[in-house]
């Protein structure tokens, strides 16, 4: 049976202009759980320190509503027992994961790509033949990432994530620059990777190099999971 490890931001304070909190964007923790249980696989949750709040726009009827929606308020549900068991990274085994998926939402520019045991669990997971995957700001995980030889995972490699005309559209560009916060594209640039993206920022792209996996936006995290269970299995 394929494990996978999906990484949440514990970052969960106000960011927005409107005073909302961000954290971990709602949805890209859902629909990779649904795809990853759907097919077959066990999936279990990890923080930098075991806990984890909702990116609170990600929770508006934009995004979540209906079916999804209960899911998500439901403890008892299937994801809401397995999301309520979040770990912390540095109490996690890396041998036990075959899948490590980075789930996006602001918060993920906060804690991901400087948090020493999540960097160890995706370089060691990398190391055994697994797969990397991450969806919109999740790649930020790939920050100073390296592999167990000392280089840059992401050197010479192609990815994508929440594009620099998201941030411009939804009026965080700003907002990111003065709190010091990176975005994908620059992230990619400075740890020697190629960024790719389409034309349309809302539309649903994943990136497959190898076992390096990553989605642009909340509208691809379940094709990303559908696509690194394939780049596993390669």
């Amino acid at each position: 049976m394929t494990k996978v490890l999906i990484v949440l931001s514990s970052y969960n304070e106000p960011f927005y202009p409107d005073g909302a909190k961000t954290g971990v964007f709602a949805m890209e923790a859902l629909h990779p759980y649904q795809v990853f249980v759907k097919q077959g696989a066990e999936v279990d949750f990890v923080s930098e320190t075991g806990t984890f709040g909702w990116d609170e726009h990600s929770l508006a009827p934009d995004f979540l509503s209906g079916k999804e929606k209960e899911i998500l308020e439901d403890s008892s549900s299937g994801f809401g027992k397995a999301v309520k068991q979040v770990k912390k990274a540095s109490e996690v085994n890396s041998k036990d994961y075959d899948i490590v998926f980075a789930a996006g939402g602001h918060g993920a520019a906060y804690d991901l790509g400087r948090d020493p045991e999540v960097h160890r669990l995706a370089a060691e997971i990398y190391a055994h033949g697994g797969v990397v995957a991450a969806v919109c700001h999740g790649p930020v995980i790939f920050d100073g990432l390296k592999k167990l030889d000392g280089e840059l995972l992401i050197k010479d490699r192609k990815l994508t994530g929440f594009t620099d005309e998201g941030e411009v559209i939804m009026k965080v560009d700003k907002l990111m620059e003065e709190k010091g916060m990176k975005t994908v594209k620059q992230i990619a640039k400075i740890n020697g990777g190629c960024y790719v993206q389409p034309k349309d920022p809302w539309e649903s792209f994943v990136v497959v190099d190898g076992k390096i996996v990553t989605g642009v936006n909340p509208a691809s995290a379940g094709e990303t999971a559908t696509k690194s269970l394939a780049a596993f299995g390669q």
